[in-house]
């Protein structure tokens, strides 16, 4: 059921949204469009496009009205997919970014039948295969991205860049640090204990899902410590093998002190990245590097799915990518210096040359 509320009007509830705008504007649907993620995606993608049209979806549309006006041009939605989604509501979307856990795929079905982009950011890497199979049995006229990587792609970007460095490599181990003292919505509070259960590894060339409980790792942290991970299903993992062969990869999710927190600052979200393998020099080296965000986890989060909106938008310069078909955010995004793109966020990244 959908049900829009305009910002104007909180206590009169209309069926059909009316914004009286040409119609080459372009119109987003945010469902989670005013929780913890959404509301950072909402303000990122407002920054870099005044004009835009949002729509902020959510099952209490209320609680949405203060960012609709802060934001302007923006509408809030009544939108509970647990009973089902009406596009007819909407008179024309472009897109539709989901924050919120979609088990259902609906979002993306809906998107995938209609021939609207998408974007989504909560699969792991065992629930694609329903609208994967689905994209191969029909005629896809919109970008659909599967975001379900950790911070919606930037830790595979991420991984991408310091691949290049490399010739051959034989292992890529990736962390993600969450701080209890960050706060969180419910669609990353379910990613914090979604590790629980099996997670897809790649050992030794070959694919193992694994009892994340039985498989600890100890990861040095940034500060000097230590903390013990446990390995997760995110699509950092497939996705990474597919661009650099390596024979053992494995991503663990870890609780502790972040380096935002550990200065005094907001709870900073931080990525651990660490590669070991033949230099394009010839040399066998091992390099580590932390991404840190100092806005936590949400905002990182908005900042990939942002980067991916950019690119099939065409916001902020970019030429936008019409081309229909099931994406990645490393096949959507080919800007191979992603590092420099995140300092622009404020993100902080710090290199280590380890020897051993």
């Amino acid at each position: 059921m959908i049900e829009l509320i305009p910002d104007e009007l909180p206590v009169v509830r209309l069926y059909k949204l009316n914004f009286n705008m040409k119609t080459q504007e372009k119109r987003i649907l945010i469902v989670g469009g005013y929780g913890m993620v959404g509301s950072n995606i909402a303000r990122l993608i407002r920054k870099a496009d005044k004009g835009i049209n949002l729509i902020l979806g959510g099952r209490n549309p209320d609680n949405g009205m203060s960012l609709a006006k802060e934001l302007n041009h923006t509408k809030t939605a009544y939108v509970n997919l647990e009973e089902g989604f009406d596009l007819s509501a909407f008179e024309k979307i472009d897109l539709i970014i989901s924050a919120v856990d979609d088990h259902s795929n609906i979002l993306r079905e809906t998107a995938i039948s209609n021939g609207i982009a998408c974007i989504a950011v909560s699969e792991l890497a065992d629930q694609i295969a329903p609208t994967a199979f689905l994209g191969l049995h029909k005629a896809i006229a919109a970008p659909v991205v599967y975001a379900g990587h950790w911070q919606a792609g930037l830790l595979t970007l991420m991984a991408r860049e310091l691949a290049s460095k490399f010739s051959q490599i034989e292992t890529i181990e990736l962390a993600g640090l969450y701080d209890p003292k960050d706060m969180v919505g419910p669609l990353v509070a379910n990613e914090v204990s979604g590790f629980v259960g099996e997670a897809l590894i790649r050992r030794e060339g070959n694919w193992l899902s694994v009892q994340a409980k039985e498989n600890p790792r100890t990861i040095h942290l940034h500060n000097g410590s230590s903390a013990i991970g446990y390995p997760m299903s995110t699509l950092d993992v497939p996705s990474i093998a597919a661009f650099t062969s390596a024979k053992n990869i494995r991503f663990d999710f870890i609780t502790g002190e972040s380096i935002g927190t550990g200065k005094g600052l907001h709870a900073s979200h931080d990525l651990y990245i660490t590669i070991s393998g033949t230099l394009l020099s010839g040399e066998e080296r091992t390099f580590s590097t932390v991404v840190s965000g100092p806005e936590g986890n949400s905002h990182l989060t908005a900042v990939g799915v942002y980067l991916i909106t950019e690119k099939i938008l065409g916001l902020n310069g970019e030429s936008d990518s019409k081309t229909g078909g099931l994406y990645l955010p490393e096949t959507m995004i080919s800007n191979q210096n992603i590092s420099n793109r995140l300092k622009e966020f404020g993100v902080e990244v710090m290199e280590d040359n380890l020897d051993f």
